[in-house]
């Protein structure tokens, strides 16, 4: 008798109730955590108003906070409708799918906000290595982890062309070339550093490590493959 089968759709089945149980302690304690700030910025966004809600990080972050059920909902109805047609691991590449641009958009979008001297200030480059880090300071490193943090974390689960560390730290770091690049030519009062580039690829290292279960061993047959439909009895 084979032992080693039987526990593990349990297993399975353990492991995503303790990532439900997790994603939703933290979706619940993160408004209580940031609801000072978020507040602040709650009325011109409720109002509709640019100023003081979407041009602002509080503001950003309350937006994204606020549209986590439409992300859910758009989850459910990629993967429904996968699973009628009968794709494999529907649930797993439609929340991954919705998890990177949901995860990935606010950061962009607060990463291109423009600065007081955009279109007047020149474009600025800072090209040696470990030289910011310094004047980053601890929630400056922290929001550059998270920037591509999403991208690392569910890209891997999605496309088996980057199902390896090497290739998601290109990933990571090609996408903030293209950021910094962005912010460089469009001079919005920003610096584009190298150790921007060097944190933003190494959040998206971290992420896809801490994903690497779901992924370092992906199913023989394509994803995308519909499953074969049952034989008729005859």
């Amino acid at each position: 008798m084979n032992h080693d089968a039987s526990p593990t759709a349990p297993s399975r089945r353990a492991r995503r109730t303790v990532l439900l149980c997790l994603t939703a302690l933290g979706t619940a304690s993160a408004p209580f955590v940031v609801r000072g700030p978020l507040m602040m910025s709650a009325p011109r966004c409720l109002a509709g108003r640019w100023h003081g809600c979407l041009d602002t990080f509080n503001g950003v972050v309350l937006v994204t906070l606020v549209t986590l059920p439409l992300a859910a909902l758009a989850a459910w109805a990629l993967a429904r409708r996968r699973r009628a047609a009968g794709v494999a691991a529907a649930w797993r590449m439609s929340l991954a799918e919705v998890g990177m641009v949901h995860g990935t958009m606010p950061f962009l979008w607060m990463t291109m906000m423009p600065g007081a001297g955009a279109g007047i200030v020149p474009g600025r480059v800072s090209l040696v290595p470990l030289r910011d880090l310094v004047t980053m300071g601890p929630l400056g490193i922290a929001g550059n982890l998270l920037v591509f943090a999403s991208l690392g974390f569910f890209a891997p689960m999605r496309f088996r062309a980057v199902t390896s560390v090497p290739r998601v730290l290109a990933l990571g770091a090609g996408c903030s070339v293209l950021v910094e690049t962005a912010q460089y030519v469009l001079r919005l009062d920003r610096v584009s550093s190298v150790d921007d580039v060097l944190v933003n690829a190494a959040g998206a290292v971290l992420a896809a490590l801490a994903s690497r279960r779901w992924w370092r061993a992906p199913a023989d047959a394509p994803a995308e493959r519909p499953r074969p439909a049952p034989a008729a009895a005859g």
